[in-house]
């Protein structure tokens, strides 16, 4: 009796050593997010959110990865990388084929809303004589433009303003003009250094980037006529915004502009109840979110909800539900 006692509680102890061991060995959960570039308003809430999934799963293993926003919806798409940022307006023009992508991306879908006033800001150099689109339309002006990178919602958006106004690409490089496509604190940079005349972009105001970059260097704001807002609309489905007087100290007036909206997002591969554990993440940690940047601390948990004109990942929308966010 006593060396089947002796034996029992070696093999209770084997079985507990191997639990261990297999426990051990076990495989991380990993979730790597890919934003924007690194010192950017996507970088910061990128990681905000990645702490969010660390302490709801403390066994997770997050990463974040600097991106560019097309580059975001291919790697998401191909199961390169788990989460990504963009704009909802470029993923739609992703589901649809249209530029800047080759084909439709169809498996995406939205886990929440985070910024939904991303809106066109049209900084131009006071020295440049610029007055308005008519006035460089009419002179023929040859501007020097700052644009954000290739692949972006932002640089398409900033394209697209020109041509509402019937000024394209051509015309500008045919004036002697020049159209940089750079990430925007390069763009301000130049700005400030006297390189271009005119800086576009899309992002919540009011800016800290803005406001940096302004302090020494004196600039207006361009805004967006109703029929060109039209136009804008019908293409790319941004929405009419006004960015109110005063908003910046070289801005006294309203100005009139359009806005888009930013999205964390996951294939249709995620599993539901990974794109649950990100939502439960980030509405128990909100307020943890709301203290990390300044675009967050603007939302409340049901905007989480607001991805339109995307739809939510069937897991993020159960968790939505479940927590009362979404009826």
């Amino acid at each position: 009796m006593k060396r089947l006692a002796i034996a029992s509680i070696v093999a209770a102890s084997l079985a507990i050593a191997a639990g261990s061991a297999l426990a051990q060995t076990a495989p991380t959960k990993k979730i790597t997010l890919t934003g924007g570039s690194v010192g950017g308003a996507w970088s910061a809430i990128g990681n905000a959110i990645g702490e969010t999934i660390r302490r709801e799963s403390p066994g997770a293993s997050f990463g974040y990865e600097p991106g560019r926003e097309a580059a975001n919806i291919q790697l998401v798409s191909t199961g390169k990388v788990e989460l990504g940022i963009a704009h909802a307006q470029l993923i739609k023009r992703a589901q649809a084929g249209e530029e800047p992508f080759k084909a439709p991306v169809t498996n995406l879908r939205a886990i929440a809303l985070i910024d939904p006033q991303a809106a066109v800001q049209i900084l131009v150099r006071e020295d440049s004589g610029i007055e308005s689109f008519e006035s460089i339309l009419a002179a023929k002006k040859p501007v020097r433009i700052a644009l954000n990178q290739r692949g972006t919602l932002m640089a398409v958006t900033g394209e697209e303003v020109f041509k509402a106004y019937g000024i394209t690409a051509r015309d500008i490089e045919g004036w002697g003009g020049r159209i940089h496509h750079v990430d925007y604190n390069a763009g301000l940079e130049m700005m400030k250094n006297g390189q271009i005349d005119i800086i576009i972009n899309m992002l919540a105001f009011p800016s800290g980037q803005i406001n940096s970059a302004t302090r020494e260097t004196k600039v207006k704001m361009l805004g967006i006529s109703p029929e060109a807002s039209a136009k804008l609309g019908a293409l790319l489905g941004t929405a009419a915004i006004t960015v109110p007087a005063g908003t910046y100290p070289f801005q006294p007036q309203a100005i009139a502009t359009v806005t888009g909206s930013v999205v964390l997002f996951a294939s249709t591969e995620m599993k539901d109840e990974d794109a649950a554990l990100i939502v439960d993440g980030m509405l128990k940690h909100f307020d943890y979110l709301k203290q990390a940047h300044a675009t967050l601390a603007r939302l409340e948990p049901v905007n989480l909800t607001q991805v339109a004109p995307l739809a939510l990942h069937p897991g993020a929308e159960k968790a939505f539900r479940k927590a009362g966010v979404l009826k």
